[in-house]
């Protein structure tokens, strides 16, 4: 996989949403003196803001949050390494199996519904949407140096070559559209410019005309007027991404839950891992229309406000849907 790499382009939101260069954080680092949270970039923006008004709100708790992708971040995570896991899709079974080898117990709390976005460059006039079949026939690896002008993945479109850009394979988005697009997780064309970072992606399809990418509606919004948005079709007409078509699932089959992952033991040993959470869920619904992703319905954040208030030792069934 080429892996390139540039300037990064922040754009700052009005509640300092933006993807801050945040360092990795040390294995050896102890978790005794406050909260250590992976995972997601998607998911990243949520909960930095949910730090910042938590800390806020009640000063003195040290909170650290980084992004290395929800498989990263799983893996650090039933290691016993972090509190928290930001993921952009659910846990699947081989990290079940990580957690369960290593003794680690963990709550699923669904936080929001996301879209992930097909995206070109502003300049680009000749490509207002496109077809899953589409999205298909140019992210197969099979395509990998076939399918590598416009002209190749619809008639009518210009003798170009695309440069593709998308999310690295440590990240839940790729995961998600690889297995909704490709029609198997994980895999796709290896030609394409990696990033666990959404802002570098952002950045590098803003500059290259013959662009095309996807990454998490967030990311969209975060740079609205640098990119241009593909309508997406499966087979009934193209579909924009908006707060309506994706809470009565119309944009398909690109729209997928949100998460974060709580370390069981976390729980129990630090009061300040429920705290931050609740205060989280608590929040999240008043200011989540700022960032582009659409909150779930009051009975689900009621529903997990209530299990972290009643939680004890005892093993949490999975979660019940996320909407």
């Amino acid at each position: 996989m080429h892996v390139k790499t540039g300037p990064l382009l922040l754009i700052s939101l009005s509640l300092g949403l933006q993807l801050a260069s945040t360092p990795a954080m040390s294995d050896a680092e102890s978790a005794a003196e406050g909260l250590l949270i992976d995972g997601s970039s998607t998911v990243y923006p949520l909960t930095r803001e949910a730090i910042r008004r938590f800390q806020r709100a009640q000063p003195g708790h040290p909170i650290e949050v980084a992004f290395s992708g929800t498989s990263a971040g799983f893996r650090r995570f039933c290691a016993g390494k972090t509190d928290i896991n930001d993921a952009s899709r659910r846990m699947n079974s081989s990290e079940q199996a990580l957690c369960a080898q290593n003794g680690i117990g963990y709550r699923e709390v669904p936080l929001a519904m996301d879209a992930i976005t097909v995206v070109v460059h502003p300049s680009n006039d000749w490509a207002s949407d496109i077809t899953v079949e589409e999205l298909k026939k140019l992210w197969t690896p099979a395509a990998e140096g076939k399918v590598r002008h416009w002209s190749h993945i619809r008639a009518g479109w210009p003798d170009r070559p695309v440069k593709l850009f998308g999310r690295g394979q440590d990240s839940g988005t790729y995961d998600v559209f690889t297995r909704q697009i490709v029609g198997e997780a994980h895999r796709s064309r290896q030609d394409y410019t990696a990033s666990e970072n959404e802002e570098e992606l952002a950045a590098g399809i803003a500059a290259e005309p013959d662009a095309l990418g996807f990454f998490g509606i967030g990311a969209y919004h975060r740079h609205w007027d640098e990119l241009k948005l593909l309508a997406i079709d499966s087979g009934k007409g193209p579909v924009y991404p908006t707060l309506k078509t994706v809470s009565e699932a119309h944009y398909q089959p690109l729209t997928r839950p949100l998460f974060i992952y709580l370390s069981e033991r976390s729980l129990q040993e630090k009061p300040t891992t429920r705290a931050f959470v609740m205060h989280y869920l608590q929040g999240l619904p008043t200011w989540i229309h700022f960032t582009g992703f659409m909150p779930l319905r009051a009975e689900r954040y009621a529903q997990s406000l209530q299990s972290l208030e009643s939680f004890n030792a005892a093993p949490a069934a999975d979660p019940a849907g996320t909407r």
